[in-house]
C-alpha cells in the first residue's frame, strides 16, 4: 500500500463497526469472516460456485443506496465519495434498478 493510501485505509478499518449494542462492537471484517465461514459450514462438502460476485453484490447493493441516501441522490457526489468515476456508478445503479 502507497503511504497516502494507508492512513484513509486505516481509519475505515477503525471506524467501520456493526454493533448490536454499544459494548459489543467489532470491525465489519469480523462479521464478514464469520458470515463466509457459516455460509462454507452450510454447504458442507459442497463447493460454491461465482462466490466472490456473490459476496460483492450483498456488500454493493446496500452501500450504494447508503451512500446515494446520504448525498439526496447527487451522483456526482456519490461517486466521489464512493472512489469511482459517474459512469462507473451509473453502469452500477442500472445494474441494482436504483436509477
Amino acid at each position: 500500500m502507497t503511504p497516502s493510501v494507508q492512513p484513509s485505509a486505516n481509519r475505515f478499518s477503525q471506524s467501520v463497526h456493526y454493533a448490536s449494542s454499544a459494548e459489543n462492537s467489532e470491525p465489519l471484517r469480523h462479521h464478514v469472516e464469520r458470515v463466509v465461514r457459516e455460509y462454507f459450514l452450510a454447504l458442507g462438502d459442497e463447493l460454491p460456485t461465482d462466490l466472490y460476485e456473490l459476496i460483492l453484490k450483498e456488500v454493493e447493493l446496500p452501500l450504494l443506496k447508503v451512500v446515494l441516501e446520504k448525498t439526496r441522490g447527487n451522483q456526482t457526489k456519490c461517486a466521489q465519495i464512493l472512489g469511482l468515476n459517474r459512469g462507473t456508478l451509473r453502469k452500477k445503479l442500472k445494474c441494482y434498478d436504483l436509477m
